[in-house]
């Protein structure tokens, strides 16, 4: 009775066209009432505990870091440092696409300005040099994922504050699985441009190793801005807060001199910020009110329960949570998709003896999958706008359907290998 209720509910206030935040809002106030005794007053009290937290400050610190960033033009001089480095393996830029969305995954901490970043440079230029216009868009659509796994991420800020999960454990634990999927898409283009050398020009440009290195050096300022972000929170000089405010000044110090950052972009920055950290708060609040009726009631428990008397082992109950996130991720955007979850999600996860930092990337990278699932799959959209309609959302989507697919690939490695996520924030932390 009450999980049909449950369901239904959350169904028809998402599809009355209302915000998904009052969709699981209303939602969660709604059981609270009807099925908890009226214990609405539980649910205000979780909305302040959340947006009083300290940890959850973070999220807009990083979001203005990471706009100030990609409103510079700093994107243009990465991807020019990095083109010439792999002139001379087959698939040429299409892996500069990979390495600088990794790059940009660093500072940006969203899916969806990384692609965009990196596309609007990389799209016209690689057209102009005769690349294969789908295969280009591919790159850039997997590549874009790397924004929410490479730390900072604002799913792991947002994941460790619903969860109250380190989200200093969590950024280390994104490192190697992010550049291990980075990997796995260089070596996909690699064998595809070795089966298929049409797909990209043959570049006769050959640059000296030491103008190559030189070149890439350029880029120091971002580089060290990153490593100095990670290094303060691996080593504990700096709480993911503090070191997320010293990052906003010193990326605005880099953009204005580095880059080309004015007064009126910094304001746009700022608004951009505001408006972001407005729409994922309004969800988050929506969230924390379902999180309290689901944890009052039971929820988590109830569908333990009924997993362990059908005789699902806990990998067959993950495996329907990978299901349920595939099918979730047509109609929902990453975050939402994730802030709507968990409240189930990681109770009946963690209940099942999964480790909550390994559960955290697991997750992450299945609301990736969900950024190139359409029809809503952001990464395609943004990059379909970009290409001007040249490649419609069904050929982006089938061009970025590998990536789709080494995304899984990568969820399975870490089940089979937890330690990839786990090993170094046990070694530094």
């Amino acid at each position: 009775m009450f999980l049909s209720v449950f369901s239904s509910l959350l169904v028809l206030t998402a599809a009355s066209g209302a915000a998904l935040g009052a969709a699981l809002g209303l939602t969660g106030f709604f059981l609270l009432h009807y099925f908890a005794n009226g214990a609405t007053s539980l649910a205000v009290n979780s909305i302040w505990n959340v947006f009083n937290s300290f940890t959850l400050s973070a999220i807009p610190l990083f979001i203005l870091l990471g706009e100030i960033l990609l409103h510079s033009g700093i994107s243009q001089r990465a991807y020019t440092a990095f083109r010439p480095v792999f002139a001379r393996v087959p698939g040429g830029l299409l892996h500069t696409n990979i390495a600088v969305c990794t790059l940009f995954g660093a500072v940006s901490g969203s899916s969806m300005s990384t692609a965009a970043a990196v596309g609007s440079v990389a799209y016209p230029e690689m057209v102009k040099r005769g690349y294969h216009k789908e295969t280009v868009v591919g790159s850039l659509a997997g590549g874009g994922t790397l924004g929410l796994l490479i730390p900072p991420s604002l799913s792991f800020l947002i994941y460790g504050a619903l969860t109250e999960t380190s989200i200093g454990r969590l950024f280390i634990a994104g490192i190697i699985p992010g550049l291990m999927v980075a990997l796995l898409f260089m070596a996909y283009i690699l064998v595809l441009c070795l089966r298929n050398p049409s797909l990209y020009p043959q570049d006769n440009e050959r640059m000296p190793l030491g103008a190559i290195l030189i070149g890439t050096l350029r880029i120091w300022p971002v580089i060290a801005l990153i490593v100095s972000i990670m290094g303060s929170i691996a080593f504990g000089f700096a709480t993911p807060t503090e070191s997320a405010g010293v990052g906003v000044v010193v990326a605005a110090i880099i953009a204005f001199i580095w880059g080309d950052l004015t007064p009126r972009k910094m304001a746009e920055s700022v608004l951009r910020s505001v408006l972001l950290f407005s729409s994922i708060g309004f969800v988050v609040l929506g969230a924390t009110v379902l999180a309290q009726s689901a944890s009052v009631l039971g929820v988590p428990q109830t569908i333990l329960e009924s997993a362990l008397a059908g005789g699902l082992g806990k990998y067959e109950v993950l495996l329907i949570v990978v299901i349920v996130y595939l099918v979730l991720g047509c109609f929902f955007d990453g975050l939402s998709l994730m802030v709507m979850t968990l409240p189930i999600v990681f109770p009946l996860m963690i209940k099942l003896g999964f480790d909550p930092i390994w559960l955290g990337v697991i997750i992450t990278i299945l609301i990736e999958v969900g950024q190139l699932t359409p029809p809503v799959g952001l990464n395609l959209s943004v990059l379909t706008v970009l290409t001007h309609g040249e490649v419609t959302l069904g050929r982006a989507a089938l061009a970025a359907t590998p990536y789709w697919l080494l995304l899984l690939g990568a969820v399975l490695i870490l089940t089979l290998f937890p330690n990839i996520a786990t090993f170094l924030p046990d070694l530094l932390m």
